[in-house]
């Protein structure tokens, strides 16, 4: 039988196997990135990912490093200010604001606001510049044979590839990850998410304002003006059965639910997108490699849309790996590298997913009493300055 040889095949398609794709092939690697679904790269497609994600500020260089921030900058929505408001009071009004303000700790903000479908539109067009590149979408990878001296992957075409390394970046059901025998652990929540884009009466001012009630965080993150209005996107996280009530409202129905959930911080809100709903875990892989496979993004960890941290933990992810590669081109893909990559990474993913299951558990609170207490637990650490500025450099991933 034929192989087709790469010296790194990538199973997913999504924003980290093309960021993935896209800095192996920067740095001079063969690579072959493969998807079963064609990424979708308009907004006004009705399956595009609605969703929207902050580069956090150590994200920028490894972009500049793939050569992808040039093409990204012109669409950014700073983020210079996280403000989080508790509204778990009787009424859903603001009873404690506070604003964690990047100036504090840098002179750059916290981060750059992009929508999903236009970072998947910015980094094909990236991968078509670089000629060591092969993305071939439509196809899915459906068999995985390792050895100690190369990988041989079967793709759903019929073809077979034989590679150093295989990265899975093919999501939280990972094909690949259950292939090469990684147990996952997963925890569930009973939540939902619904993300949409709105237009707003009341300027963003490069604000992330995240309102905590009951059910989970009712998150606005700024995107560029649309159609002449401040515009934003929302994540909108509660109990799984009123997500799915919310996702089938008629959407003057849904604009008045949304604009009460928003505390009538930003006016009315208007639904600028369609919608889209999904199941919120927190998950995290036994190891994040085995024998010539390395695990990034969600095939590794998947943590609640809290914090921005889910898509930067993927870029570390794929940044760490990809230091090791250069560090030891000839050693790509074995055992060395794939036991360096593991052992550097797995410690701050266990943390960051144990710590964001602990937010969003005290996001979920319904009680008055527990609601108290997270109203009283923020003003605490707020007031600390010196707390304050270390939670701040660890969201960063500075810390």
């Amino acid at each position: 039988m034929t192989y087709k040889e790469c010296d790194i095949l990538i199973s997913g398609g999504g924003i980290a196997g093309l960021t993935a794709a896209s800095a192996f092939g920067t740095a001079g690697f063969n690579v072959v990135c493969v998807d079963p679904s064609p990424p979708i790269t308009t907004s006004d497609d009705s399956q595009a990912d609605m969703r929207s994600t902050a580069m956090l500020q150590p994200a920028r260089a490894f972009l500049e490093r793939c050569h992808l921030w040039d093409k990204l900058a012109p669409h950014a929505a700073a983020l210079q200010v996280m403000r989080i408001i508790d509204a778990g009071g009787a009424d859903a009004t603001p009873r404690a604001v506070k604003d964690f303000n990047a100036s504090e700790i840098s002179d750059l903000p916290f981060g750059w606001n992009f929508p999903n479908w236009l970072l998947r539109r910015e980094m094909v067009a990236r991968l078509e510049e670089l000629p060591n590149v092969d993305f071939v979408p439509g196809t899915a990878t459906t068999s995985l044979f390792t050895r100690e001296g190369e990988a041989r992957v079967g793709l759903s075409t019929g073809e077979r590839l034989r590679t150093k390394l295989v990265i899975a970046a093919d999501g939280r059901n990972s094909s690949m990850r259950t292939a090469a025998g990684i147990r996952v652990k997963t925890s569930r929540y009973g939540q939902k998410a619904l993300a949409f884009a709105v237009t707003h009466d009341t300027p963003h001012e490069n604000i992330s304002t995240e309102i905590h009630r009951s059910g989970g965080p009712f998150t606005l993150v700024p995107l560029p003006d649309r159609d002449g209005r401040p515009c934003s996107a929302i994540v909108w996280m509660d109990e799984g059965k009123l997500s799915q009530q919310r996702m089938e409202m008629d959407v003057a129905q849904f604009e008045t639910v949304m604009s009460e959930r928003s505390c009538h911080l930003f006016g009315d809100l208007k639904l600028a997108s369609h919608r889209s709903i999904w199941p919120i875990i927190s998950q995290k892989a036994a190891r994040l490699s085995g024998e010539r496979i390395a695990l990034i993004a969600e095939a590794a960890h998947v943590v609640p849309p809290i914090g921005a941290q889910g898509l930067n933990m993927s870029l570390t992810d794929t940044a760490t790996l990809l230091d090791l590669a250069v560090a030891r081109p000839d050693g790509l893909g074995d055992r060395v590298m794939m036991d360096a990559y593991h052992a550097s990474r797995h410690r701050d993913v266990a943390l960051r997913v144990q710590g964001i299951d602990l937010l969003n558990r005290a996001s979920q609170a319904s009680a008055p009493a527990l609601r108290d207490a997270r109203a009283v637990g923020l003003n605490a650490l707020y007031a600390l300055t010196p707390v304050r500025h270390t939670l701040m450099q660890m969201g960063l991933g500075i810390k």
